[in-house]
This record gives C-alpha cells, structure tokens and sequence, in this order.
C-alpha cells in the first residue's frame, strides 16, 4: 500500500501541473475582464491609463505562463496568493468555506451509500419480484433528474409547501450563533439532494452485484447447507457483490463536487461554491488556481481510497500491479 500511494503521488506532481497550468491558459482567454471585475462600477468613468496600471499592479499584464509560473513558485512556498474577487489571502478563503462543503458532500455520501446498499439488497433479493421493478425504476428516474431540478423541488416541498425544514442558509435567519442544531437542520435538505443524485449508481451497482454474487456456487451452497437468508444475503453475497462498488467512490468524485456546487447554489451554503463561481466570473487567477488544485487532489484521492479499499477486501488483487 505505501509503494502503491508513493507511486500515485510522483503521478499526481504532472497531473496537477498541467491542470493548473490549463486554468491560467483558459482564464487567459476569457471573456471577462479581471481588472474591470476588480474595480466594478469605478471601472466604468476610469480612464484607460488607471486600468492599465491596475491591470500591471494585478499582474494580468504578463502573459499567462508567467503568471503561472509565479504562482506555483509562490505556492510551494506556502503562498497561494490574494483572492482579487474577495479581497482577502486564498488561504482565508479556501479555510472558511472548505469545512462547510466538505461536511456536506462527507455526509450526502455516507448518505448515499448506505441507502444504496440497502435498496439494491433488497431489489437483487427476488430479480423480477415488484421491489425490484419498483427499486430499479426510481434509481434509473433519479438518474435522469438534473441535481439542480431535484434540489429546486425539494425547497418547494419540504421549505415552502410543507414548512418542514429551513430553505436554506446555514443558521436561523436573524441568529448571530452557529449551533450544531441550526446547521443539522439546515443541512437535511442539500445533504439529502446531494445524496439522490448519487444513490442510483450505487442502488444499481450493489443490485448487480449481489444478483451475480447470489448465482455463485458458494452462495448456492450456503443455501443448500441451511443457512439463513440474511447471512447469505449480508455475510456472504453483499461482501462479494460489494467489490464493484468500491470502484465508484474514485469515479463518482467529480460528479459530487460538481454536484455540491449546484446544490450549494441553490440552498446558499456557505461552501465553496460562491468562491468558485465568482472567481470563474472575475477570472480570479490565484483563487482559481488553488480551487482547481483542490479538486484535482480530491479526484486523485478518491481513486487512491477506491484502489485500496478493492486491495483489503479482495485479496486477489495484488497492490504492487496498480
């Protein structure tokens, strides 16, 4: 295991580099001006010798390999930069939102997974049988559903037709304190949108597997034997059928962080999905930069997680070809 993280993390070094050197090529070409962005209205009586000195003092005037190259160097050393859209150091931005959005996507797929286990066991129990027709069909409705529709429905529901829950925010409106149960409850309604959009791989992906695993002659034999169903359907087949599902934690990475700004959009969650959006906007090249590199790590570790977890439940697998 440690050689095999060792290797992913020499693969990581150019994988990054050219991801961050792509964001500063495509934020070059951009359609939005960053000095005009930086200044707002002030931009618009401002003659053109202010902006270009406001364009020298941020930088932009320098093509986008240089500024590239001064971040990563200024980056290495523990410097991400200054955010130009939010006034404030990366790092201050990153480290006041990041906790946030990790708590959500954490819990959507715990959430997920979970409760995809447990329906594709019970839709993969009688193949054919009404729950499975009716499990099988929900998975494959919930996958047609855009996230940001399924969320917009969702605060219909639950906050303006039902009163139920909050429609968003992070606390109580008014609240000058952060409690644990303002934020649960405020967290029902993303978290759980969050998670639908992800249940129907997983749903679908145990149903299959634990299908497949019940037709091994193991399986068969532990019937034969007198064994009760729940054991051979939690002991014995969910364990074998489960292997296929470990592959998804690495691939449905991208999708829940694409996903988690979506729904951090709609129910305002104070993630870091408004840092992205303005910083797209306003071609923010440090904060841009560092959020790209953020979810680049986060793809690569979750396929890392993935690998290993396929490693210590299937000792078929040898980590050192991977």
């Amino acid at each position: 295991m440690a050689r095999m993280t060792g290797r992913r993390a020499l693969f990581a070094v150019p994988v990054v580099l050219v991801v961050t050197l792509g964001v500063f090529a495509i934020a070059a070409v951009s359609p939005f001006d960053p000095v005009k962005a930086y200044a707002g209205s002030a931009a618009l009586g401002a003659d053109q010798e202010t902006l270009d000195r406001l364009r020298a003092n941020l930088g932009v005037d320098q093509s986008f390999a240089a500024r590239w190259w001064h971040w990563l160097t200024s980056a290495l050393g523990g410097d991400l930069g200054h955010s130009t859209v939010m006034r404030q150091p990366v790092t201050e931005v990153i480290g006041e939102r990041l906790v946030w959005s990790a708590l959500l996507c954490a819990v959507a797929f715990a959430a997920a997974v979970v409760a995809g286990v447990v329906l594709g066991v019970l839709a993969a129990r009688r193949p054919g049988s009404l729950t499975d027709r009716v499990v099988t069909s929900l998975a494959y409705s919930l996958e047609a559903a855009p996230v940001f529709w399924t969320a917009l429905l969702a605060v219909w529901l639950f906050a303006l037709h039902w009163g139920v829950l909050p429609a968003g925010g992070l606390t109580d409106t008014g609240s000058e304190l952060v409690t644990a149960g303002q934020v649960a409850s405020h967290l029902v309604l993303p978290a759980g949108v969050l998670a639908v959009s992800q249940l129907p791989w997983f749903t679908l992906y145990v149903r299959q597997g634990v299908t497949d695993a019940l037709a091994e002659d193991p399986v068969r034999g532990a019937r034969a034997r007198g064994i009760g169903e729940g054991t051979v359907l939690f002991g014995h087949a969910l364990r074998s059928g489960l292997l296929p599902v470990l592959t998804l934690i690495g691939s449905r990475v991208p999708e829940l962080i694409t996903g988690a700004l979506l729904v951090e959009s709609v129910f305002s969650w104070p993630g870091i999905a408004a840092a992205t959006v303005e910083a797209a906007t306003a071609v923010d090249f440090p904060l841009l930069a560092a959020l790209t590199t953020l979810a680049t790590a986060a793809v690569l570790a979750g396929n890392l997680l993935a690998d290993l977890l396929y490693g210590l439940f299937d000792p078929r697998v040898n980590l050192r070809d991977m």
